[in-house]
């Protein structure tokens, strides 16, 4: 995302890449700079305006679980998308949160929205995560961040307003959730949606407004394996 200056260019290689996020970070980064040069470095403009014919080139497009159904569903999705509103940020928020309600409700709300969409393919629904489906939604709570918080530093974007960065909930893997029980910031044994409402609001403690801030200290003290 940080390869484009237009808001809609930046959400939509945001979200490929986020969706794109596990396993080697040297792949990830690979594999979405291949999907953007298929949209010829332009993705909101190949999202909105791409006929039939243009799509050719996805089908030989792979990236671990993700075949070229799946990316021409989302193809499909953001086509019809961008069709009505301005920004993917609609998706997310298509009624205001309440002040001290956090992301959950946006993330089922998101779900629910793009496999409404006609056609949706049943395989496709394993990459879109849900707190009503029990997932920690690591990867959509990471893209929130980027999208929602501005920190100055040239990472997180802060493009998006209806949702505060007091709402967001920190983004939940392995590495966070290691450092967080050895420094006992989370008792439940599971991993789950629950487990990150838990986290998150231990972390609103240091900082009510801006609790995902954190997500940079407890990943990289679990991916170094020191935590102290």
């Amino acid at each position: 995302p940080h390869s484009f200056t237009q808001k809609q260019d930046i959400e939509i290689a945001g979200f490929f890449a986020a969706l794109f996020a596990w396993g080697n970070r040297t792949t990830i980064i690979n594999k979405s700079r291949e999907l953007m040069q298929l949209m010829d470095n332009a993705p909101y403009a190949f999202c909105k305006d791409h006929e039939e014919e243009d799509l050719k080139p996805f089908l030989n497009f792979k990236h671990r679980t993700f075949t070229p159904t799946d990316i021409l569903f989302f193809l499909s999705f953001l086509k019809s998308h961008y069709a009505k509103h301005d920004s993917l940020e609609a998706a997310f928020s298509p009624v205001s949160l309440k002040k001290d309600e956090d992301i959950g409700t946006a993330l089922d709300g998101f779900y629910a929205y793009v496999f409404s969409h006609e056609h949706a393919p049943a395989r496709t629904r394993k990459h879109i995560a849900a707190p009503c489906k029990k997932a920690t939604c690591k990867r959509l709570c990471m893209y929130l961040r980027w999208m929602v918080r501005n920190d100055g530093k040239g990472v997180d974007f802060g493009l998006w307003q209806n949702i505060k960065p007091a709402q967001l909930m920190i983004p939940l893997d392995l590495h966070v959730s290691r450092v967080a029980r050895h420094f006992n910031m989370i008792e439940r044994k599971a991993t789950d949606w629950q487990t990150v409402q838990e986290l998150t609001a231990t972390l609103r403690q240091l900082d009510k407004n801006d609790p995902a801030k954190y997500d940079y200290a407890l990943f990289a003290l679990g991916v170094l394996e020191k935590f102290s």
